[in-house]
């Protein structure tokens, strides 16, 4: 008998549940923004030097890069076995390279002329290389239909059936390993539970008592657009995240940084959602539109940069919250009190402070935070910020209950200074749990599931409701 012979696996999406190419753009534009787009820039329409700029602006981590556990047994099985194990991508070679080096294979191919590694000039480099019918071939996807016809053996990542059809046909001997992903991952990248920060675009509305529907429909509809333009950044800022949420004992679960849904469908489904926010943020109207853009803006300056940079990251978090609110004035026509917009800073000031020292209590390390610019050492310093915003809110608030519009809609105004001891033991109690360490990492998603701060929350409403006299007009008490 004859040597055995090699065992060429196809990289994105086979080897890995990624696409390596697209992991050093992300890797770029994460790590190096203004090198990785004049990259773009300048190699526009070349795709063989670009792949080569951009992987030498930042390189991903190989050892970071996620496995699909069928696939890398089978190729370590084969190694240890004594076959050859190439990996052929149409990324660039060298980092290729790398990844064959890093699991002991025996080599890598990569593109490294214009026209890559696809299609029949991957056959073509293979028979080159092996000979026709001289290798076994695993591949994912349509563009790998020719490697799979030259090879004696193909193995399909996915099982596509007109695939397997086409290759059964050809006289190929084929194994199916399962693959693909589902729409419940993308989903889950999305984080609908995100999308109840958007509530407060009804703040306008709820501190004007203004509850008419086609008010309430028009804030509605601006917090449509909020979400899908939430959405959106949030699946930038995973794809710009990807070390760092690979490093991380939870975030490394999130579908892309774990593979289970690959980037390509998160670019896509990033532009359509962009898409979508901005239409119905120009049929809310030029002023809502306005507020939107630059939520937008912020967030991806927030995501490419600003959530490097101690201080910066927390402020902006609380900027952007509170854009929510003015764009809540903007979409229904209803004034936002100055006081309105001033208390809402502070307050989540805090809960930004909340999320950071939650994230240092859990961490495992004294290292700084992956991504960010925090070590354990502040710790200090973010509980007596979380304390200034905590006051500061409480300070506005009572500011605002001497204010023209709190005397209009709160005949019994000193329900309100009631409302303050609730919302006070809110504030106190998210920070004390924030800097134990007793809270999700996200202190928004905490509040949601916490039923004694849901409780703070509701009586501090209801006296509030009580001193407009609300519940007299609703239930006549």
């Amino acid at each position: 008998m004859g040597a055995p012979k090699p065992l060429v696996i196809d990289v994105d999406g086979t080897l890995l549940r990624t696409d390596l190419a697209l992991e050093s753009v992300w890797a770029g534009l994460g790590r190096a923004p203004r090198a990785t787009l004049g990259a773009l820039a300048r190699h526009l329409g070349r795709p063989g030097a670009l792949r080569r700029a951009v992987t030498r602006i930042a390189p991903p981590r190989v050892d970071l890069l996620p496995l699909r556990a069928e696939i890398a047994e089978r190729a370590l099985a084969a190694r240890e076995a004594g076959r050859e194990v190439v990996l052929v991508s149409d990324a660039d070679a060298e980092l290729v390279g790398q990844l064959s080096d890093h699991y002991g294979f025996s080599g890598g191919i990569g593109a490294d002329g214009p026209g890559g590694m696809t299609g029949e000039g991957r056959a073509r480099a293979l028979k080159a290389a092996f000979g026709l019918r001289g290798y076994d071939y695993a591949g994912d996807g349509a563009a790998d239909r020719a490697a799979w016809k030259a090879a004696d053996r193909a193995v399909v990542v996915g099982g596509r059936a007109r695939i397997v059809e086409d290759l059964h046909a050809a006289g190929r001997r084929v194994e199916v390993v399962p693959g693909g992903w589902r729409w419940r991952d993308l989903a889950r990248a999305l984080r609908p539970h995100q999308w109840v920060k958007n509530v407060l675009l009804f703040l306008p509305v709820l501190a004007a008592h203004d509850f008419a529907w086609p008010t309430l429909l028009l804030a509605l509809a601006g917090i449509v657009a909020f979400s899908a333009a939430a959405s959106c950044i949030y699946i930038v800022n995973d794809l710009l995240d990807l070390e760092a949420d690979r490093l991380h004992p939870t975030k490394c679960r999130r579908p892309f940084a774990a593979g289970t849904v690959p980037i390509r469908a998160g670019m896509a489904a990033c532009g359509a959602l962009g898409l979508g926010a901005l239409g119905v943020g120009a049929a809310l109207g030029p002023a809502f539109l306005g507020v939107l853009v630059l939520y937008m803006a912020l967030s991806l300056a927030y995501s490419l940069k600003l959530k490097r940079l101690r201080w910066v990251d927390i402020a902006t978090l609380a900027a952007l919250y509170t854009i929510r609110v003015v764009a809540g004035a903007a979409a229904t026509g209803v004034a936002a009190s100055f006081l309105m917009l001033v208390f809402v800073f502070p307050v989540f000031l805090a809960l930004g402070c909340v999320k950071r020292m939650t994230e240092l209590a859990l961490a495992e390390t004294d290292d700084r935070l992956p991504g960010r610019g925090y070590g354990r050492g502040d710790r200090g310093d973010l509980l007596n910020v979380a304390w200034l915003g905590v006051v500061g809110a409480l300070v506005v608030f009572f500011a605002y209950s001497f204010s023209a519009q709190a005397q209009a809609l709160y005949p019994t105004r000193w329900m309100l200074w009631l409302a303050m001891v609730p919302i006070a033991a809110w504030l106190v109690r998210m920070v004390v749990l924030g800097y134990r360490g007793k809270q999700d990492y996200d202190p928004i998603v905490f509040a949601l599931r916490d039923r004694a701060g849901l409780g703070l929350i509701f009586f501090a409403l209801s006296f509030m409701f009580y001193g407009a006299g609300l519940w007299q007009r609703w239930f006549g008490f």
